[in-house]
């Protein structure tokens, strides 16, 4: 004779009935953390950024989620301290075998938090610079300038000294030019600093600066300092160089290429020598 309760309703129906209501709890659960997560999105889009909104929401999704579970699981006379005792187990064990994957989880929380970087920056990591991809809670996409893709632990970034090519709104180039000994050097400076104030995205403040660095072995070396926007940085660079060259061969300056000269003690030995056989 099967089991029945007092009501008389048999226990596998109720059982069954347990079961159906965990299953509407979870199913709830995450219809409301989808919800919530869509409201999350459309209010905070344009006052978070969106490294820190995704992790908003993220957390807010899995922490509805995770609730609507362990009601579920209290539905089903589920004793919650002692899966947790198997929880911490299991996640003892999990935690020792993927240390590194614990390792880029921290990571990229701090990196998420901290923001060091965003997505569309230019970074330099070790021997990896391009574009920042996107930024996942495991890892880091980097397009490089070549157009290759590099996934990148986020332990490894945030345990190395990264460099950020776009942070500060403005940045700076400079040239080495060398100009004959024959020529005037006051006019070449003369020359490049008329060169440099006539490029629109050459900066006025902070100001270039031009001068003699140095006596080289074939030159009279000028450095050459500019400032421009970060965005058209590259871009400036190589046309004022460009323009730089031309103006000065407009100016009869001339760039003179590496120079050595040799001087032979027995030059005159050797010239008779050569007469001698002839």
């Amino acid at each position: 004779m099967s089991e029945s309760n007092v009501s008389g309703i048999p226990a596998f129906a109720l059982n069954a009935w347990k079961i159906v209501e965990a299953a509407l709890i979870i199913i709830v659960g995450v219809i409301i953390a989808k919800i919530v997560v869509i409201y999350l999105r459309r209010s905070f889009k344009e006052k978070l950024s969106k490294e820190t909104l995704e992790l908003t929401s993220k957390i807010v999704y899995y922490g509805i989620v995770i609730i609507a579970c362990i009601s579920a699981l209290s539905k089903l006379g589920i004793e919650l301290s002692g899966l947790l005792v198997a929880g911490g187990i299991i996640g003892v064990a999990v935690g020792f075998a993927s240390k590194s994957a614990v390792g880029n989880f921290i990571s990229g929380v701090f990196l998420l938090f901290e923001r060091p970087i965003k997505i569309g920056d230019q970074i330099s990591v070790g021997d990896i610079s391009g574009f920042v991809e996107d930024i996942h809670i495991l890892s880091t996409v980097v397009r490089t300038y070549d157009g290759l893709y590099v996934r990148i632990p986020n332990e490894k970034i945030f345990t190395s000294n990264i460099t950020n090519l776009v942070a500060h709104p403005v940045r700076r180039f400079e040239y080495l030019i060398g100009i004959s000994y024959a020529d005037d050097a006051e006019k070449a400076i003369e020359v490049i600093k008329n060169v440099v104030e006539a490029h629109p995205f050459a900066l006025k403040n902070p100001a270039s600066q031009i001068f003699v660095e140095e006596l080289g072995d074939s030159s009279v070396n000028i450095r050459v300092k500019v400032w421009a926007p970060t965005k058209v940085w590259y871009s400036v660079k190589t046309e004022l160089l460009w323009k730089i060259k031309k103006r000065l061969e407009e100016n009869g300056i001339e760039i003179p290429f590496p120079q050595r000269v040799v001087w032979f003690a027995n030059k005159l030995e050797i010239s008779s020598k050569k007469k001698n056989k002839k």
